[in-house]
């Protein structure tokens, strides 16, 4: 979209009860949100993911406008992306820090290979992000120091622990953010009071552990939602979080069961570079 963009409309609501709903803005942005989620670049599987992701609550709730550079951390197979990229296409900037070729591991290779190529076929959908190859080392970065918005990261947590990258990653994204700039996080949430090792292995992370991770880094905590939350789920799974949907890792054993509880309980968290 190239119209003048309105004032930020969005008013955050510091904690909101499960199966409540972010009131949308209802401007140029959440506009925009509601044809790209419309689009014909998602497929029906992951539409059918909406019921329990909400994206459009959730990307309200961490206050994107349409002109904003947005940097993803580790878009995966692309999810999110579909919903990022027509919303900042034209006036804003989606950064797409993804894998890259040299992992060292043939899933994440041939995950990396798989994203450029599903941008690569609809540039009338992807042709302005940028794709950049990000691993959680010290000295990596999500591009130049404070040029971004925006960070968001949906679900990967767990990874970063699991790698030992979660540090350094948070110190990334603070460095990249213009002050000012958020950092949203959505995480498969363990049980307070978990280890966070032991739970990142089972894809779970206490939210607290999150929290203090990105104070650390000079984050202040801005909001917190429960719009991803899911009371049904129980975090104790023989495949971890794997078991239940979309993976559901243990086939058709149980699988009404786990269809039942649906997705992941989630935490949903709106993080602040301060302006000083």
């Amino acid at each position: 979209m190239t119209a003048p963009k309105n004032a930020l409309l969005c008013v955050l609501t510091l904690l909101l009860g499960p199966g409540q709903a972010l009131a949308a803005p209802q401007d140029e942005t959440d506009q925009a949100l509601i044809a790209a989620l419309a689009g014909d670049q998602r497929s029906a599987e992951h539409r059918a993911r909406d019921t329990y992701r909400h994206p459009r609550e959730t990307l309200n709730f961490f206050g994107l406008r349409d002109n904003m550079t947005v940097v993803e951390l580790w878009p995966g197979g692309g999810w999110y992306t579909e919903v990022l990229a027509p919303t900042l296409r034209g006036s804003g900037q989606l950064v797409a820090a993804h894998y890259g070729d040299k992992t060292g591991s043939e899933y994440r290779t041939r995950s990396f290979e798989n994203f450029v190529a599903k941008t690569a076929a609809r540039p009338d959908v992807y042709g302005q992000v940028k794709i950049l190859a990000y691993l959680p080392t010290d000295t990596a970065a999500l591009g130049q120091d404070g040029t971004a918005d925006m960070v968001v990261t949906f679900r990967n947590i767990h990874s970063l622990i699991r790698q030992d990258g979660e540090t350094a990653f948070f110190k990334a994204a603070y460095r990249v953010l213009k002050p000012g700039g958020v950092l949203g996080i959505v995480q498969h949430r363990a049980a307070e009071g978990a280890d966070p090792k032991t739970s990142a292995d089972r894809g779970y992370v206490p939210q607290s552990y999150v929290i203090e991770l990105a104070e650390a880094a000079g984050f202040r905590l801005a909001g917190t939602s429960e719009i991803n939350a899911n009371p049904k789920d129980t975090k104790n799974y023989a495949e971890g979080v794997w078991t239940l949907p979309p993976a559901l890792r243990l086939g058709d054993k149980d699988r009404a069961k786990y269809l039942a509880i649906g997705e992941s309980d989630r935490m949903t968290l709106r993080f602040v570079k301060p302006a000083g």
